[in-house]
């Protein structure tokens, strides 16, 4: 018989979770009963968030530094107690634009945020998660991790990179019972995807109405993903249904076979 899982008492960390899908996975966990805290780098985000849900623990940490980092999981152990759940949803749009137009330090601030601030996250959760029920880590990647994305190169390596690590992650943490899986949404509709959306209709000297035509039907059912389709993947990526799921590309794009 078909039973809705719980996720009550499990004590979850979502980078980023004060604003946007971050946001929305934040709901998620803490509809289903989960101990949530939230690092976010927008003090007014977190704000918002501490008036919508005064039950979810916020804090200030830049994901991409070593040294925020660790305070960030010093907190962590004073408000959770430990950890069964990361969500690694912190991430850049990065910069738009033909290769040889990018700048070193954008390319290096996407990798930073988007790759290497998981790392850092994950390097410190680990030993927490070897101590925690059911421990699982689930990495927000894109479409764009492994699909080509003409004109976003540095935020499709990052998030190539990303799926890489999940792989590699699950083999190596598979003997401590950390499942490990990535989240690979498609466009989500949301100011981030506008914005995205924008930049590339002035890159390219195109209409604006043309690309975010583009972006819609890029996927086979013509529509762009929502902001809970993806909070309700990694809430089952989380939760004991997917219990023998690791290593995983968990993609919701609505069938996406190229990207704009």
């Amino acid at each position: 018989m078909w039973n809705q899982t719980s996720l009550a008492g499990k004590r979850v960390l979502v980078t980023a979770g004060a604003d946007g899908i971050g946001l929305e996975i934040t709901r998620a966990f803490a509809a289903a009963g989960a101990k949530v805290l939230v690092c976010d780098i927008q003090p007014e985000s977190l704000d918002r968030l501490a008036k919508e849900l005064p039950d979810v623990y916020g804090c200030i940490a830049d994901v991409s530094r070593e040294e925020a980092v660790a305070s960030l999981f010093d907190v962590v152990d004073q408000k959770l107690g430990g950890l069964d759940v990361l969500v690694n949803n912190a991430g850049v749009a990065g910069p738009t634009g033909g290769i040889e137009t990018l700048s070193l330090a954008d390319w290096e601030r996407t990798l930073a945020v988007n790759l290497t601030g998981q790392f850092l996250c994950i390097r410190q959760a680990v030993p927490r998660l070897r101590k925690g029920s059911d421990p699982s880590i689930v990495n927000l990647a894109s479409a764009a991790g492994h699909l080509g994305m003409p004109g976003r190169s540095p935020y499709s390596a990052s998030k190539w990179a990303v799926v890489g690590l999940t792989k590699t992650l699950a083999i190596e943490l598979g003997g401590d019972g950390i499942r490990v899986n990535a989240i690979l949404p498609g466009a989500v509709d949301g100011p981030r995807i506008r914005a995205v959306i924008a930049a590339k209709a002035e890159a390219l000297g195109k209409p604006l109405e043309e690309v975010t035509r583009a972006y819609t039907a890029q996927a086979a059912l013509g529509r762009m993903v929502t902001t809970r389709d993806i909070a309700n993947m990694v809430l089952f990526a989380a939760s004991d249904l997917a219990g023998n799921v690791t290593g995983q590309e968990l993609v919701v794009d609505g069938h996406t076979q190229a990207l704009s």
